[in-house]
């Protein structure tokens, strides 16, 4: 990349940036160049401690040689293979390897190419899954409140962000929500999941005698949600909607873009709660990020109910053309075989009382109202400035930026969800310096 390239605001025109304020970001760019381990570096040279693992997706670290040299072999070996009525080795060495992960029962791998991809494919194999069991009517799906599922037009339908559904509308009809759990009124300060909320999850039998459950195929939820503020559930809660969709004949999909491949210190947040959905939607970890890839994990039971009829016809009729890319298999497997060979799926078990303790430590900091942890994923809540909300968590994100920190931010909250290699050391200096930053935006 030429200096010029990275300095000439003419030249960084032509991308239309995602979730961005393009004018603002045009006017001072903020560039990463290279990256390695639990550091990214921008074009003239200064390391940025990464908090966020890029985006929640890259948990074994960055610039992993085992991921580099798989895909360089593969892309050298084939560069592609249809998906339809064929297939390619890695894809199926791909599905196993991720199976060993999943809770027993979900044993089948849909593959995608992101986390809204596997979410819209969800609620598709859901509505498919009640028809070819004679139950067409269940048309009706139950998100929650901010919650974030991508920006396909299913998921914005069961998604609960404001400026999502504001802008592009409710496109799936008839979907209703159930609230959200965060109370800081109850909750502010905790440690790990609430002791409050678990009662909200019988707002689902609310909604279920509201519009009965010959209507609802499927409730989705976010384990934890992620990209509105990292919203821990209550104890119990998660059980409960379980218990409830059961009862009912409702299938219960877990979105765990963000919180699978570790990040709770086990495999997925199905087994860290304890809880087994009928659906798992992934993407993210799956690959470390380093080829973009989703997928949709289900339980032999929704698999089996589609496996009638001729042999020779299409049970689901859907897919993508670079569902199970051979370069993306490539980068997963490779992903797989680092998470078992480093034990990282479990690893935040080992730093999550550390990590606990950094971020608790915030308390008390200027403008700081609320602090939460659950595993690696951290929150610190800012009061808003009055008339102009998101600014003050905006203005904590450029500074950390320049103080040498990645951290996101959603609305007034920080986001933190560093990769699992973290160490103690870096946890130090990422809090530390988060402090700092902090203290001199108040």
């Amino acid at each position: 990349m030429s200096a010029h390239s990275t300095t000439d605001r003419a030249s960084l025109e032509a991308f239309w940036m995602p979730f961005t304020a393009n004018r603002q970001f045009k006017a001072n760019p903020r560039l990463l160049a290279r990256a390695s381990g639990m550091h990214y570096w921008t074009p003239d040279g200064r390391a940025v401690l990464d908090g966020v693992a890029g985006l929640w997706c890259v948990n074994a670290g960055h610039g992993r040689r085992e991921i580099t040299e798989a895909v360089s072999r593969q892309i050298a070996e084939m560069d592609y293979a249809p998906p339809f009525q064929m297939g390619h080795p890695g894809a199926f060495e791909l599905a196993n390897e991720v199976v060993h992960w999943l809770p027993d029962g979900l044993d089948h791998v849909f593959f995608t190419n992101s986390g809204s991809e596997s979410v819209d494919t969800a609620l598709k194999i859901a509505l498919a899954y009640h028809r070819v069991r004679g139950e067409g009517t269940r048309t009706r799906f139950i998100g929650r409140e901010r919650g974030y599922h991508g920006v396909g037009f299913g998921g914005i339908s069961v998604g609960g962000m404001v400026n999502n559904r504001k802008f592009f509308g409710t496109q799936l009809p008839g979907v209703d929500h159930l609230p959200h759990t965060h109370d800081l009124a109850h909750n502010a300060y905790t440690r790990g999941e609430p002791g409050w909320g678990a009662h909200l999850a019988e707002e689902l039998e609310r909604l279920v005698a509201l519009h009965d459950a010959s209507t609802i195929a499927a409730v989705i939820v976010e384990p934890v949600a992620g990209s509105t503020g990292v919203l821990i559930p209550p104890r119990g809660y998660l059980q409960r909607l379980r218990e409830i969709c059961t009862k009912h004949g409702i299938l219960l999909v877990f979105d765990e873009v963000i919180t699978g491949f570790g990040r709770l210190g086990a495999p997925f947040a199905a087994q860290y709660f304890g809880v087994v959905p009928d659906m798992i939607t992934m993407a993210k970890g799956l690959t470390n990020g380093a080829v973009p890839m989703g997928a949709v994990a289900a339980t032999k039971t929704v698999y089996d109910a589609f496996m009638q009829g001729p042999e020779n016809a299409i049970e689901l009729f859907h897919g993508y053309t670079y569902s199970a890319h051979p370069v993306a298999c490539a980068a997963g497997i490779a992903t797989q075989q680092i998470y078992r060979r480093d034990g990282l799926l479990t690893r935040a078990q080992e730093i999550g009382g550390y990590w606990a303790d950094a971020v608790h430590s915030l308390k008390g900091l200027p403008h700081v109202v609320d602090l939460r942890n659950l595993g690696l994923i951290g929150a610190v809540e800012l009061e808003p400035i009055a008339g102009k909300p998101g600014a003050r968590a905006f203005d904590v994100f450029v500074r950390a930026f320049e103080n040498g920190i990645l951290i996101r931010v959603t609305g007034d909250i920080i986001a933190l969800s560093p990769p699992l290699i973290i160490e103690r050391s870096h946890v130090d200096e990422l809090l530390g310096r988060l402090a700092e930053v902090i203290r001199a935006a108040a």
